[in-house]
């Protein structure tokens, strides 16, 4: 079955003064302001489009990459994914990074990178940013 999330933004003012909020309406989890120089330049406690791809991006990946590696025969006992989104104002986003640190019983390394690379190519956000350049780093915890 099909699901669908919402989420809305309020924008005030032109893009350079002006500000907005996000709401999270589907899991009710709450409004984040966002404004163009948390997105192009510091967030002092702002977020961005670029962060909210990062969250979606590295929960999504964390999700594959589990279920890849309990299909395999080696769920993980844990794995701590970050996702960083690169924006260059004028260009857009240039690229996304992925970083995962596992651990997995019964996996060495390289078939934790190879299970790793397999998530990045076939996570569903994945699939929706082919435009982007993606890139993975991922290791064995201890």
């Amino acid at each position: 079955m099909a699901t669908t999330r919402t989420a809305r933004t309020a924008w005030e003012g032109n893009l350079l003064d002006g500000k907005g909020q996000v709401t999270f309406a589907s899991s009710g989890i709450g409004e984040f302001p966002v404004s163009w120089p948390a997105r192009a330049e510091t967030p002092n406690g702002l977020t961005s489009p670029e962060e909210l791809i990062a969250a979606a991006h590295s929960a999504c990946f964390s999700m594959a990459l589990s279920h890849g590696l309990a299909g395999a025969g080696t769920p993980p006992t844990k794995l701590d994914t970050q996702a960083d989104v690169t924006f260059q104002p004028g260009t857009g986003i240039t690229g996304i990074h992925l970083t995962v640190t596992g651990e997995v019983p019964g996996l060495d390394e390289a078939g934790f990178v190879a299970a790793a690379e397999d998530a990045k190519a076939n996570c569903p956000v994945s699939q929706a940013l082919t435009g982007t350049t993606i890139t993975l780093t991922a290791k064995l915890a201890g």
